[in-house]
């Protein structure tokens, strides 16, 4: 005997890689797992604005690159002007340059983020040591007396920091404190302090993120480097940690704008939420990355909408086989009722089975016509088909004459399996009788209805369209009751004396 180890690791092993492959997608792809859903985006504008002195002039501007928001979209607005994107040790600026700058000078930049839920401030790059700041002969001793008292009240580096956070933002400050702040911004003489212990800090520049704001300019916050991670911290208010709607622009400290053959130069923002399809969202982004991937995405738009059909045909196959193997329902055909549930899609369910009675029993009465004229199976089947074509285009003509416009869609019905099922039901009435008819028939159309009411679940076409993997899943449980032997459900009740009491 045969074992059957194989057959059950081969079904095992497409459960696994059709559904690992799915949550890959969803997870790796940013692909929802259902229809529907909906992400929030933010299209901000930049505006760079100097005064050009008549020479070449060459404009650096920082590009927002933060964990927490990824870019769907970048252009910009220069006429007159090259332009070049640079990405220099992870810092991305675009560069403008031209020959002759005169008079006031307007540049924009466009880019459209989405959220990607990543707010911690990772990295595995180890930030080399910090030079001290060599402090004035007016504020040394006040800086070293604040640091030395701080420090003491320290354990770590975050620590440290935040006890001087709380020492620059107290409302009732020291002298020292006060004296070093009449002289110092407090996001350079929190990172200059931080600097004098070594411990790594840079000054960073974020956006505010609120909804139709214009003319917005950028915070300087200061970022804190302990256990491979950066912390942030707010020297105008105090708080550490990132607030939900904070875009980091700028990270690296290095300047946010740098003009040369300008004057005069500034950098202001404006900015608008919007709400648009995740799927889209994820597509667009696959494209902008140009990632290896093999969604059907990527074929034109006449193939993707084929192919939207062509993969519902495996979940009316998993209906049949179930409704067959299972529970021992009788088709007309094995796999018409899945083509006629493709048309029942196109047609309407209850368009859609009006439609095919009306076909099927005109073309049984033309068919017991053509029996008597004893024809070659060929023949016979030809003339079938013929005839079913006259009659779907008089249906056709008739609906519109009548102005039944739901009856026009009854010439997606598949006519090659009309008339083969014609053919079938004429050969069945003739050997079996109109009872075996009726039971083949209708059993046809109820597995035709429930495979349509699945193929039509908007969340069922979704998944079967974005989630190929899932086809291998189906595919595994059509092996699966492939190997079923026992008995049929509708023929437990056939058996049930032979069970006893």
């Amino acid at each position: 005997m045969q074992s059957k180890r194989p057959f059950y690791i081969l079904v095992a092993l497409l459960f696994i890689v059709g559904i690992s492959a799915s949550i890959y997608r969803g997870i790796e792809h940013n692909v929802p797992f259902l229809p529907g859903k909906q992400v929030q985006s933010w299209a901000i504008d930049a505006k760079i604005s100097f005064q050009g002195t008549g020479e070449p002039a060459e404009i650096s501007f920082a590009l927002p690159q933060d964990p927490a928001f990824e870019i769907l979209a970048e252009n910009t607005t220069s006429p007159g002007y090259g332009l070049s994107i640079t990405d220099e040790h992870h810092e991305r600026r675009a560069v403008w340059s031209t020959r002759e700058a005169q008079g006031k000078q307007d540049l924009y930049y466009k880019v459209t983020l989405i959220p990607t839920g990543q707010s911690d401030l990772n990295t595995d790059t180890v930030p080399a040591t910090p030079v001290p700041y060599i402090w004035p002969a007016t504020e040394k001793v006040a800086a070293e007396q604040v640091i030395a008292e701080v420090w003491s009240r320290s354990a770590s580096n975050i620590s440290y920091a935040q006890q001087l956070m709380k020492a620059l933002t107290a409302q009732d400050r020291s002298q020292n404190v006060e004296l070093l702040l009449s002289s110092n911004k407090p996001s350079t003489l929190f990172m200059n302090m931080l600097h004098a212990k070594g411990i790594p800090a840079r000054i960073v520049n974020g956006l505010y993120l609120e909804d139709q704001r214009r003319h917005q300019e950028l915070v300087p916050f200061v970022e804190v480097y302990q256990d491979n991670q950066w912390h942030l911290f707010n020297p105008a208010t105090g708080e550490q940690g990132r607030p939900d709607n904070l875009l980091l622009w700028e990270r690296d400290g290095q300047s946010v704008l740098d003009v040369i053959g300008g004057v005069n130069s500034q950098a202001s923002f404006s900015m608008l939420q919007d709400t648009r399809s995740a799927l889209a969202t994820s597509i667009d982004l696959i494209k902008s990355q140009s990632s290896f991937d093999f969604s059907l995405y990527q074929l034109p738009i006449e193939e993707q909408s084929l192919f939207k059909g062509i993969l519902l045909i495996p979940i009316g196959v998993l209906v049949v086989v179930f409704l067959r193997v299972i529970v021992g329902l009788k088709t007309s055909g094995t796999f018409m009722p899945v083509l006629i549930a493709l048309a029942f899609i196109q047609t309407t369910l209850l368009t859609g089975l009006v439609g095919f009675l009306l076909i099927v029993s005109f073309g049984l009465m033309i068919r017991s016509y053509l029996s008597r004229l004893n024809l070659l199976l060929i023949s016979r089947i030809s003339a079938v088909i013929i005839v079913v074509i006259g009659i779907i285009g008089l249906f056709t003509v008739l609906s519109y004459k009548f102005g039944l416009s739901e009856g026009l869609t009854i010439t997606f019905f598949p006519m090659i399996i009309l008339a083969w099922t014609i053919e079938r039901m004429s050969i069945l009435w003739e050997e079996e009788g109109a009872k075996e008819v009726v039971v083949q028939g209708g059993g046809s159309l109820f597995v035709a209805t429930l495979a349509y009411l699945a193929m039509s679940t908007s969340w069922i076409q979704y998944w079967v369209f974005n989630f190929l993997g899932i086809h291998l899943v189906i595919l595994a449980m059509v092996l699966l009751m492939g190997q079923y032997t026992g008995y049929r459900l509708l023929e437990l009740k056939r058996f049930k004396p032979l069970a006893g009491e």
